[in-house]
């Protein structure tokens, strides 16, 4: 196949968007299994107490009910986890169980759980649970979890620090200050979470006779799932089957431990009997992971000519009371001061991390984990030293990211980068938004009053990660993917891969890779994902590894299969295997192209008359490989985004006009779906940075844990977003890909934040915090 007919570059729909699309999607929600019971909690009301008394005794009497739980009835059923991973030295956390032992430590955390014939009979029964609480002072603020004399949530550990970091580079903070110019911004960015359209789901099904457990969960991460269900269960991994059925969205929301969760699974091993749990959305509200929480102070110092000399950076975040398993609450933090003023080339670089307990529901990874906090940072004081030197933001970043032609190197943080392009993105963004007509645009209508700004960001973002990520801190979470490759009895591939699809397009663009490396029309392969009896041992997908890492997998899976095959068809035609080819699902001479067979008649001749076949030839149609990135610990990707904003400075409100991405993904497997992928992501950073908020009171209890009172950004808040790519293959794949799930949400806000303080400029007026209401930029004018 040649130009337009090579599957890897094509532009093809989701084969799968017709069943969705027509409601015959299978969801864990949907399983209905004989003798099905379903679970409901008990939910502290409180942020912070202890539990004096529970009775069990009236839910137990209310009708359907047939099981009962708190934690002593869950005692040895199910062991206590601890989110810690070695190689972040010195994280804490206390051992979490799946319902409340002796005290509750965030609203909405699970006390007690009925099971009952309906989902309303066990929801009744829960109401009927009396609960004895002795309210505590709630611990809601990080920066006052840190102080003196603080109560520690957990008095066992000592104080509320859950982890603390720290990276000092060439002449540190003292070098930093010491430059010609220097900007100092603090900022306060909100907690916010995924909202997926499907909630969390599961249904835990136990199998006495078999001895075997088998849960249809909607997860991003089945076999991480797998082991860890075995660890808490006492189970060996044969016993357990993990079933990840179609999954309504996740971003990171759905690869974490959760409490309910995993007592819905004790009771169907207690009860002998399926057990459904499916989140209701206040649930998923207070009981979800959240990200985002973070306050930043930060300092960048410029040299008289606009050269960067340095950052200097303090996190603090709260991330709940526990460290969430088995990834950590530490992670974003530590993401954050990684990852600060990547794109740039500078020498000087002091950076600290705080991660603190707190009473509110647990923060963990959520899409594009910490690159949204770091690239908000880092491109604010990027504009605000250009503003002060006098110089146009493009050509501040034009004098400062690193050279296209400086790789590999790495960053003063440490991150080690194979080669990127952020030069080649900006000339493409500058070209693509007319980016010196929109200035003069915005000088005409400031003159009448119209305040548009135009923001720039630059962005890094870590892909295809390898065992440095999870695996060197003990985590059982795979680094590498798996992918099996057969060829059937009717000629055609079918492909069972550890990748995962959550509606982003994964079984696409394995079955294009898998028809790139076999010679066959997409059309041909049938890719089969998420069932740990099924599918090779595999990470799964986050952190924007399914095509770059999965997809790899899968196209060395089929190029393997691709070798036996001509070997087979070689000995069938007595030829040598180097001169045929497969072609449009035929075997030809590889000089000039003439079909030789059929690969349905190789099919046939292999899988029903093998007989036939030269003495000790044996048709072995399948073939398995695995891939792990080895030489970088990540396949960085790079771009550019810039936002174009109005700011009505009567009402406070942000109009968003337009919204341009240029984003390096290396390999473009599938335009349509790399352009999917970025423009929503980027409608997620953009909900981040005028929406979305995950407001507490000052007792812990979330304030508008509903759809009316949680903003999330609509259709017609949204932006046209333009697009354009440069391609920087990755060399340590043969594919090239690199991921790109994840860059859209990278800098969305950055650039908005960015466009927002262009726009305020000629007030006198700055914001750095997110989201940006229109009661921040009132407070910013100095209106009301």
């Amino acid at each position: 196949m040649n130009g337009a007919d090579r599957p890897i570059g094509r532009a093809m729909a989701r084969p799968d968007a017709r069943r969705l699309t027509q409601g015959r999607g299978l969801f864990a929600s949907d399983i209905a299994l004989p003798r099905m019971v379903h679970a409901a909690f008990l939910r502290s009301p409180y942020a912070h107490a202890e539990i004096r008394a529970i009775d069990l005794a009236p839910a137990r009497e209310m009708p359907g009910v047939v099981g009962v739980f708190d934690a002593a009835a869950l005692e040895g059923r199910c062991a206590p986890w601890v989110g810690v991973l070695t190689h972040l030295k010195g994280l804490k956390s206390a051992p979490q169980y799946p319902l409340a032992r002796g005290r509750v430590r965030f609203q909405g955390e699970p006390v007690a759980m009925v099971v009952a014939a309906s989902r309303a009979e066990a929801e009744d029964a829960a109401e009927r649970i009396l609960v004895e609480y002795e309210p505590l002072a709630p611990v809601v603020d990080p920066l006052a979890a840190l102080a003196p004399g603080a109560a520690a949530i957990h008095p066992e550990l000592g104080d509320n620090l859950a982890f603390a970091r720290t990276i000092e580079a060439g002449g540190g903070a003292a070098a930093i200050d010491a430059a010609a110019e220097r900007v100092a911004l603090e900022f306060d960015f909100a907690r916010h979470t995924g909202v997926t359209l499907e909630p969390r789901a599961l249904v835990a099904d136990w199998n006495e006779g078999e001895q075997r457990l088998t849960v249809h969960l909607g997860t991003q991460v089945p076999h991480m799932f797998q082991t860890v269900l075995a660890t808490l269960l006492g189970l060996a991994e044969r016993q357990i089957r993990v079933i990840g059925p179609d999954v309504g969205g996740s971003f990171g929301i759905k690869i974490h431990v959760y409490p309910d969760e995993m007592a819905a699974v004790a009771a169907s091993r207690i009860l002998r009997r399926p057990v459904r749990f499916v989140a209701d959305r206040l649930e998923s509200f207070t009981g979800d992971i959240h990200a985002r929480g973070h306050r930043v102070s930060a300092r960048i110092g410029v040299a008289e000519d606009g050269r960067i000399e340095g950052f200097a950076v303090d996190d603090l975040t709260g991330v709940g009371p526990y460290s969430a398993y088995p990834r950590t609450s530490a992670v974003e933090a530590n993401q954050v001061i990684n990852l600060v003023g990547g794109p740039y080339d500078f020498a000087h670089y002091a950076a600290r991390a705080r991660v603190v307990f707190q009473t509110k529901a647990m923060m963990s990874q959520y899409r594009a984990v910490g690159h949204p906090i770091a690239t908000a940072v880092t491109e604010a004081l990027v504009d605000e030293a250009a503003r002060r030197r006098g110089i146009d933001p493009v050509e501040m970043r034009r004098r400062n990211l690193i050279a296209d032609d400086a790789y590999p190197c790495a960053s003063p943080a440490g991150m080690k980068f194979e080669a990127l392009s952020h030069h080649a993105c900006l000339d493409e963004l500058v070209r693509l938004m007319d980016y010196d007509a929109l200035r003069a645009e915005q000088a005409g209508l400031r003159a009448r009053g119209v305040w548009r700004g135009i923001g720039i960001a630059s962005f890094i973002e870590i892909t295809n990660p390898g065992a440095a990520f999870y695996g060197v801190g003990g985590a059982r979470i795979a680094a590498q993917d798996g992918a099996t490759a057969r060829l059937d009895a009717a000629g055609d591939v079918v492909l069972h891969a550890g990748a995962t699809e959550q509606g982003q397009g994964t079984t696409t663009i394995l079955a294009q890779v898998t028809a790139a490396a076999m010679g066959v029309d997409p059309a041909r392969v049938l890719v089969k994902l998420g069932d740990t009896d099924a599918t090779p041992y595999g990470g799964g997908t986050w952190a924007s590894r399914g095509a770059g890492v999965g997809g790899e997998a899968a196209f060395r899976a089929a190029s393997a299969l691709r070798e036996n095959v001509l070997a087979l068809a070689a000995s069938i035609l007595q030829a040598a295997p180097e001169a045929l080819d497969i072609r449009d699902g035929a075997i030809v001479d590889a000089a000039g192209g003439a079909e030789r067979m059929s690969l349905a008649e190789l099919a046939r001749i292999a899988h029903f008359r093998p007989d036939t076949l030269p003495q000790g030839v044996e048709p072995a149609l399948v073939a398995s490989r695995h891939y792990v990135p080895r030489e970088y610990p990540f396949a960085f990707t790079n771009g550019v985004q810039a936002a174009v904003v109005e700011v009505d400075a009567e009402t406070g409100f942000v109009r968003l006009l337009k919204h341009f991405v240029v984003e390096d993904c290396g390999t473009i497997i599938n335009p349509l779906l790399v352009d999917e992928q970025i423009r929503g992501g980027v409608v997620q950073g953009l909900g981040a940075a005028l929406f979305e908020e995950c407001r507490y009171d000052s007792e812990g209890q979330m304030l508008n844990a509903t759809m009316a009172d949680y903003l999330v950004p609509m259709a017609a808040e949204m932006p046209d977003i333009v697009i354009g790519h440069v391609c920087t293959p990755t060399r340590e794949s043969h594919i090239g890909a690199k991921g790109v799930g994840e860059a859209g949400t990278a800098a969305a806000a950055a650039a908005v934040l960015n466009a927002v303080n262009d726009a305020l400029a000629p007030r006198g007026a700055r914001i750095t915090a997110l989201p940006i209401t229109p009661a921040r930029v009132l407070e910013a004018l100095g209106i009301g």
